[in-house]
């Protein structure tokens, strides 16, 4: 089969890796894709978030499957229309996607449905905002209601920093229409966790937990990014957490969405913090995390693209493939190296040293996020500009092995973090 993968970032890098080891698999395309795939995938101009040149070229390229790796296709409705088509795309429809695009609709989900969940409100108007914030306890979690490339959650520690939060959200507009409202949300104590489930809207297959660093700076200081790294396993997400959070938020909430008429097909991805109180979730998902993917699907032992196939199609036939899903007893650890400044403002066009002295094999890849290559030479093109992961017997071998290969690597003005997995 032909497989068309969305994006071109570093989850659908780790997409591609994981993808074209199928032997279902005889062709990988990816969209537009990145200078990093080109040896497992052949890249395809476009715009993602297009939908009729996704549809060209799902046809032109004769797909048996469409894989969606972003957020910014599924909300804007891709799958509808490849399914319109007749073509086999995984992913959630519009309507579903918006657990993630719409952070207002998530909670109002979440409430009505009793899935555990911080206190919020919500608002239009800058000025009632800063108004109501002038008469809560803090810290404080002020959240832009759309997309904001994982960068629209600021913890506030003061009032005057959450002040400055609806200021950037909502007057200054750094991400745009993401911030028209934004909610304002008890700040929540305990261990972070993301839980990824692979659902056909009636199944819900758990995948391995992991533990994103988004944070920008070691101890997680800094703003927020799209990630810095993250590890898997999670030593303190037992056997018995995971129950829990399968049975009372994961199938409950893609029993919630079905209820609103929005049947889920994809990857529900629960951000989670686990509380005193038990498991509360910090936001929904609805695809692949990134950095999480580049530490689950090595992981895993299965084929990915089997999974995928029964989670798109109508024939229940996903309950049967997740009888043949395997994990590698191994640890990964994944370090992002990112350009000085990400994530405000950085450069790009940063000549890369040193990524011809590593050799990838079965414990240690590199994954491309944002990299461009003129001349045979290496070149950043992004914020987030690799990832890599290493494997070993524990988090501690296998961040060993990771940073010892970040250690080959340099461009002027590069930065990573030094604690992940610690």
């Amino acid at each position: 089969m032909r497989v068309l993968i969305l994006g071109g970032g570093g989850r659908e890098h780790t997409l591609v890796w994981k993808i074209a080891q199928s032997p279902l698999v005889d062709q990988v395309y990816a969209m537009p894709g990145n200078a990093g795939m080109e040896d497992a995938a052949q890249l395809v101009p476009g715009d993602p978030e297009d939908c009729q040149q996704v549809v060209d070229a799902a046809r032109d390229l004769e797909a048996s499957l469409v894989v969606v790796g972003p957020e910014g296709p599924l909300a804007a409705g891709v799958i509808d229309r490849l399914q319109a088509e007749g073509i086999d795309a995984f992913g959630p429809q519009q309507g579903a996607a918006r657990i993630e695009s719409s952070k207002v609709f998530a909670k109002d989900l979440m409430r009505k449905y009793g899935i555990p969940t911080a206190d919020y409100r919500v608002f239009d108007d800058p000025d009632a905002a800063c108004e109501h914030l002038s008469k809560r306890e803090m810290p404080t979690v002020v959240k832009a209601d759309g997309l904001a490339a994982g960068k629209g959650a600021i913890v506030a520690h003061d009032e005057s920093e959450a002040r400055e939060a609806v200021d950037v959200l909502m007057r200054e507009r750094r991400f745009g229409s993401a911030g028209d409202r934004v909610l304002i949300e008890d700040f929540l104590r305990g261990d972070e966790v993301s839980l990824l489930a692979i659902t056909d809207g009636e199944t819900t297959v758990p995948l391995i937990p992991a533990q994103d660093y988004k944070a920008a700076y070691d101890g997680d200081e800094g703003p927020n990014t799209g990630g810095m790294g993250a590890r898997s396993p999670v030593p303190f997400f037992t056997e018995q957490l995971a129950a829990v959070v399968q049975e009372e938020i994961l199938e409950a909430t893609v029993r919630a969405l079905a209820n609103e008429g929005h049947k889920f097909c994809g990857v529900l991805y629960a951000g989670l913090m686990i509380t005193e109180s038990g498991p509360s979730v910090l936001e929904f998902n609805c695809r692949f995390g990134d950095p999480e993917a580049q530490v689950i699907l090595p992981r895993m032992r299965s084929d990915l693209v089997e999974l995928l196939v029964a989670a798109s199609g109508a024939d229940g036939s996903l309950k049967r493939a997740a009888e043949n899903l395997r994990w590698r007893e191994e640890a990964a650890v994944c370090v992002v190296a990112a350009s000085g400044g990400y994530p405000v403002q950085y450069d790009k066009g940063k000549r890369i040293k040193g990524l011809d002295r590593i050799e990838s094999d079965d414990d240690l890849v590199v994954f491309h996020a944002g990299t461009a290559r003129q001349e045979g030479n290496w070149y950043t093109d992004g914020g987030r500009v690799l990832g890599v992961c290493g494997m070993g017997g524990d988090i501690s071998s296998a961040r060993g092995r990771a940073y010892d290969a970040m250690q080959q690597i340099q461009f002027d003005k590069m930065h990573y973090r030094t604690d992940i997995g610690c």
